[in-house]
């Protein structure tokens, strides 16, 4: 029989949303319920902890803040004031930075600032490819990276998936690059953030760094800390660090004062004050003993997933994996990336695409920050690849597998306390 999740506290909450818009009510609850029923496997997801919800809804949403602490264009900021210089604090505190910057609204708004800190239009840039795993904002045609700079790409080795440093230099001795961007939506290995430094002195370029994906396992001490080798750091807040969804910028003192510059007033207006808050709380969290254990632990699932994946005969890259990241090919299955993800999205099991790196394949990637705050380990990894395996293969029906997934799901509730 499907299983069908008791009523909670959270539904009883949005009775008066019910009442004023029950259209938005019912999308809410609907999302609500997809969440907690199905598989979130997206590497970029996460699920954030009530307190962060709490401050995401709370009165500063209100609260109109073009400017920095105490150098306001509005009047009435002296609380939401506070509420940044905490965030800026931990921040700076947690990844050992000089300097933080926490008010841009997004992952590729920081990277955007990062670049109208230390770039100028033209300039000369070195990315990581995006077959390879590079961002948007590392230089695509259809972004303002690649419409307003000159990238050139590098990729990983064909025969291990892992970057080909050697390249990387022999492009940056050639290109003479203002500036070499590291860091990857897919690339599921360790990044040496201390050859990229070294080779950036080199060439006399920028080294900016983009970790976007691995800074929650930075904060957690499950991965390098790229701030003590990068010019810039920029990231998300959300991702396997469990915050809202936003960015920040990491940086020494020296370019402190161009990275606020870039965020405030050149790229953006007023900050979110509701938003920095919850960053705050984030950032609180990441700096308990337990988020060092949770940061271990998305690792540890990432790499036992990747291995019952293989075990159901995808083809893991690179051999498997450092961090939240499993990227995987399921051609030997004889399905291609779109039909395998709509395959188990049928099934409740919902993850991306992304490319491989080597003759334009795609295959799927996944990430296990989501399902291990839910307190799923090891052995339930097997379990999700199990059902993955049955689901890409056809051995049984859509609906079934979709009762298997949230009888799963059910015994791990994303927001216990509220059920």
């Amino acid at each position: 029989m499907p299983v069908t999740p008791a009523p909670s506290r959270a539904e009883a909450a949005t009775d008066a949303l019910m009442r004023q818009d029950p259209e938005i009510a019912g999308i809410l609850l609907g999302e609500a319920r997809r969440q907690s029923t199905g598989l979130q496997l997206i590497a970029a997801e996460n699920f954030t902890s009530p307190a962060v919800l709490a401050a995401l809804g709370s009165p500063l949403v209100n609260k109109y803040a073009e400017g920095y602490p105490g150098a306001r264009h509005h009047g009435g900021c002296e609380v939401v004031d506070l509420a940044e210089r905490v965030a800026t604090e931990r921040a700076k505190a947690l990844f050992g930075a000089d300097h933080a910057n926490v008010q841009p609204h997004s992952g590729s708004a920081a990277v955007l600032a990062a670049y109208a800190a230390l770039l100028r239009p033209g300039d000369r840039v070195l990315a990581m490819g995006l077959r390879e795993g590079g961002h948007l904002t590392h230089g695509s045609p259809a972004n303002f990276s690649g419409r307003w700079f000159d990238f050139t790409g590098y990729g990983v080795r064909e025969d291990t998936g892992l970057i080909d440093y050697d390249r990387v230099r022999d492009l940056a001795r050639e290109l003479r690059p203002r500036a070499i961007v590291c860091g990857s939506i897919s690339y599921p290995r360790h990044i040496d953030y201390a050859l990229f430094r070294e080779i950036a002195d080199e060439v006399d370029a920028f080294l900016i760094v983009d970790a976007a994906h691995p800074i929650g396992l930075v904060a957690g001490g499950a991965a390098p800390n790229p701030v003590p080798y990068a010019d810039v750091v920029c990231a998300t807040t959300h991702k396997v660090l469990r915050g809202p969804r936003g960015g920040m910028l990491l940086c020494g003192a020296r370019s402190a004062d161009r990275v606020d510059r870039a965020v405030f007033p050149f790229t953006q207006g007023g900050a979110q004050m509701h938003t920095v808050a919850a960053k705050a709380v984030a950032f609180g969290e990441a700096a308990a003993p337990a988020f060092t254990g949770y940061a271990h632990q998305v690792v540890a699932n990432a790499r036992a997933l990747a291995a019952a994946l293989a075990g159901q005969g995808l083809s893991v890259a690179t051999g498997g994996t450092d961090t939240h990241l499993v990227t995987a090919d399921a051609a030997g299955l004889g399905l291609e990336a779109t039909a395998a993800r709509g395959r188990l999205a049928v099934a409740g099991i919902v993850l991306d695409v992304c490319g491989l790196g080597h003759g334009g394949a795609r295959g799927l990637r996944l990430g296990t920050a989501a399902v291990t705050t839910q307190g799923m380990r090891e052995p339930e990894m097997a379990r999700v690849a199990a059902l993955m395996g049955a689901a890409l293969r056809g051995e049984e029906q859509g609906a079934r597998l979709r009762e298997a997934v949230a009888e799963l799901t059910a015994d791990f509730p994303p927001y216990p306390a509220l059920a």
